[in-house]
């Protein structure tokens, strides 16, 4: 599945699911831009690639802000000669229930997992006529899929992921740029550990009860699923043998939405 000149940018790229997308790009052949908020520990996390094959840049930008991505997409083309994969998956949580949850953090969320990957995408979308075509990913969730208390943001902006990958498959279709969305189930990554504590505290029990009655209460595979296993998944729809599937919303949690 060589990806060799294929130019990719990669949002949230300096940890978890975004640095193992990030890893399989150059591992492929491709150069990235990876966008982070945080640089400090994206850099961290990006000194692990240095034995990779392939090109990356780091780009620092905020994607809840429109003229960042518009500066993301045009500082990727200007460093690469252009754009032909865009992989959304910048993504933060809050968990409170929905009287407790503050409206700036609904807000910030919705910011960055669905006005972002509105921004860029619409960003991109010239860049990859210009090459012949393109593949978008969108990383959603297995919430936006089905419903879940006290994440109301996160649920809502994972739906409108799915809504977007949908309308623009249909829009770019003649452009032969395919856009797909992908849907884990909790994955081994910084924010999910973060969760732990986070669930631990409203629902008033230890994590390793949050893990065992919340977290994989409803998935028949009890596993977390690691970094790497969604990566393969989105490296397959950017390949040409993926080049039929276009606005699909492909689940990989373990038998989790089975039910």
């Amino acid at each position: 599945m060589s990806l060799k000149n294929k130019v990719a940018v990669v949002t949230g790229g300096g940890s978890g699911i975004g640095l193992s997308v990030v890893k399989r790009l150059l591992e492929e052949g491709a150069s990235v831009a990876v966008n982070d908020v945080n640089e400090d520990s994206a850099r961290e996390g990006l000194s692990t690639l240095s034995d990779t094959q392939g090109d990356f840049v780091f780009i620092k930008g905020d994607v809840s802000d429109a003229a960042d991505c518009k500066s993301l997409i045009e500082a990727a083309a200007g460093e690469f000669g252009g754009v032909d994969i865009l992989v959304n998956n910048a993504g933060l949580q809050h968990v409170a229930p929905l009287t407790e949850f503050p409206e700036e953090r609904w807000e910030h969320l919705l910011g960055v997992m669905l006005s972002g990957a509105f921004y860029c995408t619409k960003y991109a979308i010239a860049q990859m006529i210009s090459r012949g075509g393109g593949k978008i990913i969108n990383m959603s969730s297995i919430y936006g899929l089905t419903g879940v208390k006290y994440k109301a943001a996160y649920v809502t902006a994972k739906h409108g992921l799915i809504g977007l990958t949908k309308a623009a498959a249909l829009e770019c279709a003649e452009h032969n740029i395919t856009v797909n969305a992908v849907c884990p189930s909790f994955v081994r990554t910084p924010l999910v550990e973060k969760q732990l504590d986070e669930q631990a505290r409203v629902h008033g029990i230890d994590r390793e009860e949050v893990i065992e009655k919340v977290i994989l209460a409803d998935t028949p595979v009890k596993r977390l699923l690691e970094p790497e296993e969604v990566a393969d998944l989105c490296v397959y729809l950017m390949s040409e043998s993926a080049k039929n599937i276009t606005g699909a919303t492909i689940p990989i949690d373990l038998g989790h939405t089975a039910k």
